[in-house]
């Protein structure tokens, strides 16, 4: 199938606050299943876009339209603390900022949803997109009503999410001849703020391990930097019944394919209804990366994410595609 498509701007509030995204369905009068996008950590937005990074081309908009091209209508939106009104609304935010407040903005995508005229009620699916995996199973898991037929998985991390994050500053650090007194340092402040005790940070630790420590023991990221820091979707993920299909790319610096991967295939090990793909150029955001993955640094992969050229990884987005058409099963 491939059809015309239109956006449409929605919106629904949590925190008394208006979370804002965007459908894209095809242009046509026919019932569709569904797809919600959620996006990954920090302020990245609907698009999966960020601040943080270079450029404005996303994957979840080129995503979202090409599977609203082949019938599936589309939700993606930016979370409260990436929406364009955060800094104003910074003090509303200030302690509630947590699990349940991304459970609620993933509630309310739903029941977006569902209010939709030409909605397939029985073919609801979330696509999920590194810290948006944990936030898809999480809604699974507590949802009494409104569940999601199935769950794509992508960029999922198999570790503790402060595990991952370690690995990554390992990463950049490791050829400094310095390394292993920085991590020492590093795992230090980390301790404390795992016990609720103030971080007392080391000046000679580099400028962007300090921001990365600054901006977890910030008063408007808590509660929810320390239940993320812990969080292991492993261990939850098990506890899914619905069909999953998880995806890392063997170019994602971000997650480790062999070992998160292994860590997720460990968990769900009896499970018949999950699959798994590793495709061997996507990158995190599931752009096309020709690069070996020795030559990627996280300099380049954050000036080349969203970049204008940047394209989907094809064998990502036909897993992606044609496993959701598979398990859709049309109404009646």
């Amino acid at each position: 199938m491939n059809t015309l498509i239109e956006d449409r701007e929605v919106s629904w509030k949590v925190l008394d606050t208006p979370v804002n995204g965007t459908i894209t369905v095809p242009n046509d009068t026919e019932v569709h299943p569904a797809v919600i996008f959620t996006a990954g950590s920090g302020p990245t937005d609907r698009n999966w876009c960020s601040p943080l990074l270079s450029g404005t081309n996303g994957s979840a908009k080129l995503l979202a339209e090409r599977l609203a091209s082949q019938g599936f209508l589309t939700l993606r939106y930016d979370k409260l603390a990436s929406s364009p009104y955060v800094k104003a609304n910074l003090a509303k935010y200030a302690g509630k900022i947590s699990m349940q407040m991304h459970l609620d903005e993933l509630k309310g995508a739903v029941e977006t949803i569902l209010a939709e005229k030409n909605i397939d009620n029985d073919n609801i699916f979330v696509l999920g997109n590194s810290e948006g995996t944990i936030h898809a199973v999480n809604y699974q898991l507590q949802a009494q009503k409104n569940r999601f037929k199935a769950l794509v998985l992508t960029g999922a991390p198999g570790r503790a999410v402060g595990d991952v994050a370690r690995n990554q500053i390992f990463n950049q650090v490791k050829s400094l001849p310095n390394a292993e007194i920085m991590m020492k340092l590093y795992d230090d402040a980390i301790g404390e703020f795992l016990v609720n005790k103030p971080i007392v940070m080391d000046p000679s630790l580099p400028e962007g391990i300090k921001q990365l420590l600054h901006s977890l023991e910030s008063p408007y990221g808590l509660p929810f930097a320390r239940e993320l820091w812990t969080y292991s979707l492993s261990e939850h993920i098990a506890k899914v019944n619905e069909p999953m299909l998880v995806m890392i790319g063997k170019k994602d610096i971000q997650v480790d394919w062999k070992i998160d991967g292994k860590a997720l295939e460990n968990a769900t090990v009896q499970k018949t209804t999950i699959s798994y793909a590793y495709p061997e150029n996507a990158n995190h955001l599931l752009k096309h990366e020709g690069m070996s993955i020795e030559k990627l640094t996280a300099q380049y992969v954050g000036l080349h994410y969203n970049a204008a050229e940047a394209e989907l990884d094809k064998e990502a987005v036909d897993t992606i595609s044609n496993w959701l058409s598979n398990i859709t099963i049309p109404s009646n």
